[in-house]
Protein backbone atom coordinates (compact mmCIF):
# COMPACT_ATOMS: atom_id res chain seq x y z
CA UNK A 1 0.00 0.00 0.00
CA UNK A 2 1.55 3.81 -1.22
CA UNK A 3 0.25 6.99 0.57
CA UNK A 4 0.44 9.43 -1.86
CA UNK A 5 -0.08 13.37 -1.56
CA UNK A 6 -1.07 15.99 -3.87
CA UNK A 7 0.97 19.39 -2.02
CA UNK A 8 -0.38 22.78 -3.29
CA UNK A 9 0.20 26.27 -1.52
CA UNK A 10 -2.69 25.79 0.53
CA UNK A 11 -4.02 22.13 0.91
CA UNK A 12 -2.00 19.07 1.54
CA UNK A 13 -4.34 16.31 -0.06
CA UNK A 14 -4.22 12.57 1.01
CA UNK A 15 -5.05 8.95 -0.35
CA UNK A 16 -3.98 5.27 0.31
CA UNK A 17 -3.35 3.23 -2.95
CA UNK A 18 -2.94 -0.33 -3.73
CA UNK A 19 -2.98 0.38 -7.62
CA UNK A 20 -3.81 3.72 -9.05
CA UNK A 21 -7.05 2.50 -9.83
CA UNK A 22 -8.03 2.34 -6.16
CA UNK A 23 -7.50 5.36 -3.57
CA UNK A 24 -8.72 5.50 -0.66
CA UNK A 25 -8.86 9.42 0.14
CA UNK A 26 -7.75 10.59 3.67
CA UNK A 27 -8.81 13.99 3.27
CA UNK A 28 -7.07 17.66 3.27
CA UNK A 29 -5.74 19.46 5.84
CA UNK A 30 -3.86 23.35 5.10
CA UNK A 31 -0.39 23.17 3.85
CA UNK A 32 1.87 24.78 6.78
CA UNK A 33 4.30 26.68 4.81
CA UNK A 34 6.38 28.39 7.14
CA UNK A 35 7.30 25.48 9.51
CA UNK A 36 8.39 22.82 8.05
CA UNK A 37 8.03 20.34 11.74
CA UNK A 38 4.74 21.21 11.11
CA UNK A 39 4.64 20.34 7.25
CA UNK A 40 6.42 16.70 8.19
CA UNK A 41 3.52 16.51 11.03
CA UNK A 42 0.53 17.15 8.77
CA UNK A 43 1.95 14.53 6.55
CA UNK A 44 2.99 11.71 9.44
CA UNK A 45 -0.94 12.38 10.46
CA UNK A 46 -1.96 11.67 7.33
CA UNK A 47 -0.21 8.66 7.24
CA UNK A 48 -1.51 7.76 10.36
CA UNK A 49 -4.86 8.08 9.84
CA UNK A 50 -4.60 5.86 6.43
CA UNK A 51 -3.51 2.99 8.40
CA UNK A 52 -0.32 2.00 5.62
CA UNK A 53 2.02 -0.33 7.11
CA UNK A 54 5.32 0.18 8.65
CA UNK A 55 7.66 0.95 5.83
CA UNK A 56 5.19 1.63 3.33
CA UNK A 57 6.22 3.84 1.03
CA UNK A 58 5.44 7.69 0.64
CA UNK A 59 4.71 8.99 -2.93
CA UNK A 60 3.98 13.34 -3.03
CA UNK A 61 2.91 15.06 -5.96
CA UNK A 62 3.95 18.78 -5.17
CA UNK A 63 4.04 22.41 -7.15
CA UNK A 64 7.66 23.23 -7.40
CA UNK A 65 10.91 21.55 -9.07
CA UNK A 66 12.42 18.71 -8.01
CA UNK A 67 16.02 18.34 -9.03
CA UNK A 68 16.65 14.82 -9.95
CA UNK A 69 20.30 14.22 -9.29
CA UNK A 70 20.05 15.84 -5.61
CA UNK A 71 16.51 16.01 -4.85
CA UNK A 72 16.74 19.44 -3.71
CA UNK A 73 13.07 21.15 -3.67
CA UNK A 74 12.65 24.12 -5.50
CA UNK A 75 9.13 25.85 -4.44
CA UNK A 76 8.53 29.42 -3.52
CA UNK A 77 4.91 28.46 -2.95
CA UNK A 78 5.99 26.52 0.34
CA UNK A 79 9.38 28.18 1.74
CA UNK A 80 9.47 25.66 4.42
CA UNK A 81 10.55 23.30 2.09
CA UNK A 82 12.22 24.95 -0.42
CA UNK A 83 15.93 24.20 -0.94
CA UNK A 84 15.23 21.23 0.94
CA UNK A 85 16.17 17.43 0.34
CA UNK A 86 12.31 16.54 0.71
CA UNK A 87 12.90 13.12 0.38
CA UNK A 88 15.51 12.37 2.35
CA UNK A 89 14.97 14.64 5.13
CA UNK A 90 10.41 13.66 5.47
CA UNK A 91 11.83 10.06 5.12
CA UNK A 92 13.90 10.37 7.71
CA UNK A 93 11.11 11.50 9.75
CA UNK A 94 8.58 9.06 8.60
CA UNK A 95 10.89 6.16 8.59
CA UNK A 96 9.62 5.45 5.45
CA UNK A 97 11.25 5.97 1.51
CA UNK A 98 9.88 8.99 0.27
CA UNK A 99 9.24 9.64 -3.82
CA UNK A 100 8.94 13.36 -4.57
CA UNK A 101 7.82 14.58 -8.49
CA UNK A 102 6.34 17.83 -9.44
CA UNK A 103 2.76 18.06 -9.81
CA UNK A 104 3.05 18.60 -13.58
CA UNK A 105 4.84 15.73 -14.32
CA UNK A 106 2.43 13.39 -11.62
CA UNK A 107 -0.84 14.88 -13.90
CA UNK A 108 1.34 13.73 -17.39
CA UNK A 109 2.48 10.54 -15.56
CA UNK A 110 -1.07 9.74 -14.73
CA UNK A 111 -2.55 10.49 -18.14
CA UNK A 112 -0.15 7.89 -19.66
CA UNK A 113 -0.68 5.55 -17.50
CA UNK A 114 -4.59 5.76 -17.27
CA UNK A 115 -6.03 8.18 -18.99
CA UNK A 116 -5.61 9.68 -22.40
CA UNK A 117 -1.92 8.58 -23.02
CA UNK A 118 -2.96 4.94 -22.33
CA UNK A 119 -1.28 2.87 -25.12
CA UNK A 120 1.29 5.77 -26.57
CA UNK A 121 5.38 6.00 -26.22
CA UNK A 122 5.46 9.42 -25.91
CA UNK A 123 2.89 11.53 -24.14
CA UNK A 124 3.46 15.58 -23.91
CA UNK A 125 0.91 16.98 -20.83
CA UNK A 126 0.02 20.33 -21.29
CA UNK A 127 -1.20 21.99 -18.94
CA UNK A 128 -3.68 25.25 -19.56
CA UNK A 129 -4.85 26.36 -15.91
CA UNK A 130 -3.90 29.73 -14.10
CA UNK A 131 -0.85 29.91 -16.32
CA UNK A 132 0.89 27.07 -18.79
CA UNK A 133 3.31 24.24 -17.82
CA UNK A 134 3.87 20.55 -18.86
CA UNK A 135 5.59 17.23 -18.65
CA UNK A 136 6.93 14.33 -20.29
CA UNK A 137 6.65 10.89 -20.41
CA UNK A 138 8.32 8.57 -22.43
CA UNK A 139 7.79 4.93 -22.29
CA UNK A 140 6.03 5.13 -19.22
CA UNK A 141 8.30 7.11 -17.07
CA UNK A 142 8.30 10.52 -16.46
CA UNK A 143 11.97 12.46 -18.30
CA UNK A 144 13.48 14.23 -15.78
CA UNK A 145 15.30 17.27 -17.18
CA UNK A 146 18.62 18.40 -16.10
CA UNK A 147 17.87 20.02 -12.30
CA UNK A 148 14.35 18.61 -12.48
CA UNK A 149 13.36 21.16 -15.55
CA UNK A 150 11.26 19.62 -18.57
CA UNK A 151 8.19 20.35 -20.41
CA UNK A 152 8.61 23.30 -19.16
CA UNK A 153 6.85 25.13 -22.37
CA UNK A 154 5.33 28.03 -20.60
CA UNK A 155 8.78 29.60 -19.78
CA UNK A 156 11.20 31.27 -22.56
CA UNK A 157 9.89 33.84 -25.21
CA UNK A 158 8.07 32.52 -27.56
CA UNK A 159 5.76 34.57 -28.00
CA UNK A 160 4.82 36.20 -31.43
CA UNK A 161 4.29 40.02 -31.62
CA UNK A 162 1.29 39.73 -33.69
CA UNK A 163 -1.58 37.24 -34.11
CA UNK A 164 -5.12 36.74 -34.96
CA UNK A 165 -7.46 37.05 -37.96
CA UNK A 166 -6.48 40.11 -39.26
CA UNK A 167 -3.62 39.92 -36.83
CA UNK A 168 -3.33 42.83 -34.55
CA UNK A 169 0.06 43.93 -32.27
CA UNK A 170 0.61 41.49 -29.40
CA UNK A 171 2.91 43.52 -26.51
CA UNK A 172 5.39 41.27 -25.16
CA UNK A 173 4.31 40.78 -22.09
CA UNK A 174 6.13 40.69 -18.55
CA UNK A 175 6.38 37.56 -17.12
CA UNK A 176 7.06 36.50 -13.39
CA UNK A 177 9.91 34.09 -14.02
CA UNK A 178 11.37 37.30 -15.08
CA UNK A 179 11.68 36.91 -19.06
CA UNK A 180 9.27 38.65 -21.32
CA UNK A 181 6.94 36.86 -24.15
CA UNK A 182 6.67 33.48 -22.32
CA UNK A 183 3.93 31.39 -23.29
CA UNK A 184 2.47 31.92 -19.62
CA UNK A 185 1.63 35.35 -20.34
CA UNK A 186 -1.27 34.77 -22.99
CA UNK A 187 -1.78 30.82 -22.54
CA UNK A 188 -3.97 30.04 -19.81
CA UNK A 189 -6.69 31.76 -17.74
CA UNK A 190 -4.58 35.10 -16.49
CA UNK A 191 -3.55 34.84 -20.25
CA UNK A 192 -6.89 35.11 -21.53
CA UNK A 193 -7.70 37.96 -19.09
CA UNK A 194 -4.63 39.77 -19.74
CA UNK A 195 -5.01 39.15 -23.89
CA UNK A 196 -8.86 40.79 -23.59
CA UNK A 197 -7.94 43.76 -21.69
CA UNK A 198 -5.40 44.43 -24.54
CA UNK A 199 -7.62 44.01 -27.03
CA UNK A 200 -10.87 45.56 -25.87
CA UNK A 201 -9.87 47.81 -22.62
CA UNK A 202 -12.47 45.43 -20.32
CA UNK A 203 -11.10 43.60 -17.45
CA UNK A 204 -13.28 40.53 -17.53
CA UNK A 205 -12.39 37.04 -15.85
CA UNK A 206 -11.65 34.13 -18.21
CA UNK A 207 -14.90 32.40 -17.30
CA UNK A 208 -16.92 35.28 -18.81
CA UNK A 209 -14.84 35.83 -21.72
CA UNK A 210 -15.12 32.20 -22.25
CA UNK A 211 -18.85 32.37 -22.22
CA UNK A 212 -19.33 34.95 -24.35
CA UNK A 213 -16.80 33.66 -26.97
CA UNK A 214 -19.29 30.48 -26.75
CA UNK A 215 -22.43 32.81 -26.84
CA UNK A 216 -21.05 34.46 -30.24
CA UNK A 217 -19.78 37.80 -28.74
CA UNK A 218 -17.44 39.05 -31.72
CA UNK A 219 -14.67 40.68 -28.80
CA UNK A 220 -14.22 37.86 -27.04
CA UNK A 221 -13.77 35.99 -30.29
CA UNK A 222 -11.14 37.92 -31.38
CA UNK A 223 -9.72 37.29 -28.08
CA UNK A 224 -9.40 33.35 -28.64
CA UNK A 225 -8.34 33.91 -31.89
CA UNK A 226 -5.47 35.90 -30.73
CA UNK A 227 -4.63 33.07 -27.81
CA UNK A 228 -5.05 29.99 -29.82
CA UNK A 229 -2.66 32.04 -33.18
CA UNK A 230 -0.07 32.70 -30.03
CA UNK A 231 -0.17 28.96 -28.35
CA UNK A 232 -0.23 26.70 -31.28
CA UNK A 233 2.84 27.51 -32.78
CA UNK A 234 4.77 27.26 -29.77
CA UNK A 235 2.82 24.07 -28.90
CA UNK A 236 3.64 22.61 -32.53
CA UNK A 237 7.28 23.20 -31.84
CA UNK A 238 7.12 21.18 -29.01
CA UNK A 239 5.23 18.59 -30.70
CA UNK A 240 8.12 18.40 -33.52
CA UNK A 241 10.98 18.02 -31.07
CA UNK A 242 9.65 15.60 -28.50
CA UNK A 243 7.43 13.62 -30.79
CA UNK A 244 4.41 12.48 -28.75
CA UNK A 245 1.32 10.88 -30.46
CA UNK A 246 -0.83 12.73 -28.00
CA UNK A 247 -1.17 15.70 -26.03
CA UNK A 248 -3.53 15.35 -22.96
CA UNK A 249 -4.73 19.42 -21.81
CA UNK A 250 -4.80 19.79 -18.46
CA UNK A 251 -5.70 22.92 -15.77
CA UNK A 252 -8.77 24.82 -16.04
CA UNK A 253 -8.91 24.88 -19.95
CA UNK A 254 -9.52 21.35 -20.12
CA UNK A 255 -13.09 21.71 -19.20
CA UNK A 256 -13.96 23.65 -22.36
CA UNK A 257 -14.09 21.07 -24.85
CA UNK A 258 -14.96 23.76 -28.10
CA UNK A 259 -11.60 25.69 -27.24
CA UNK A 260 -9.34 22.09 -26.78
CA UNK A 261 -10.43 20.92 -30.22
CA UNK A 262 -10.39 24.43 -31.62
CA UNK A 263 -6.49 24.30 -30.61
CA UNK A 264 -5.74 21.36 -31.74
CA UNK A 265 -6.76 21.94 -35.46
CA UNK A 266 -4.65 25.15 -35.01
CA UNK A 267 -1.93 22.50 -34.13
CA UNK A 268 -2.04 20.13 -36.19
CA UNK A 269 -1.97 22.80 -38.90
CA UNK A 270 2.04 23.77 -37.98
CA UNK A 271 3.21 20.20 -37.04
CA UNK A 272 5.37 18.19 -39.38
CA UNK A 273 3.39 15.26 -38.78
CA UNK A 274 0.10 15.04 -41.05
CA UNK A 275 -2.55 13.83 -38.54
CA UNK A 276 -6.45 13.56 -39.50
CA UNK A 277 -7.05 12.64 -35.85
CA UNK A 278 -7.07 14.85 -32.87
CA UNK A 279 -3.52 15.26 -31.29
CA UNK A 280 -4.48 17.75 -28.62
CA UNK A 281 -7.32 16.28 -26.37
CA UNK A 282 -8.40 16.99 -23.11
CA UNK A 283 -7.32 15.13 -19.59
CA UNK A 284 -9.86 12.19 -19.64
CA UNK A 285 -8.82 11.71 -15.55
CA UNK A 286 -11.44 14.64 -14.20
CA UNK A 287 -10.65 13.48 -10.40
CA UNK A 288 -7.33 13.46 -8.94
CA UNK A 289 -4.95 13.18 -11.04
CA UNK A 290 -1.88 14.43 -8.88
CA UNK A 291 -2.82 11.54 -6.20
CA UNK A 292 -3.56 9.14 -9.14
CA UNK A 293 0.32 10.22 -10.82
CA UNK A 294 2.09 9.83 -7.20
CA UNK A 295 0.72 6.66 -6.53
CA UNK A 296 2.28 5.47 -10.38
CA UNK A 297 5.43 7.32 -9.08
CA UNK A 298 6.03 4.76 -5.89
CA UNK A 299 4.37 1.75 -7.69
CA UNK A 300 7.26 1.98 -10.34
CA UNK A 301 9.80 2.27 -7.56
CA UNK A 302 8.84 -0.57 -4.80
CA UNK A 303 8.33 -3.97 -5.31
Amino acid sequence: MITCFDIGGSTIKGATASSPEHLDTLGRVPTPLHDFEAFCAAIAGLVEQGGAPEGSAVAISITGVVDPDTGIVTCANIPCIDNKRLDAELGARLERPVFVANDADCFVLAEARAGAGQGHRVVFGAILGTGVGGGIVVDGQIHRGAGGLAGEWGHGPATASSAGTPPVSIPLFACGCGQIGCVDTIGGARGIERLHKHLHGAALPSTDIIAHWQAGDAAAEQTIDCMIDLVASPLALVVNIVGPSIVPVGGGLRNVPALIARLDGAVRQRILRRLDTPLVVPAQLTGEPGLIGAALLALGETP
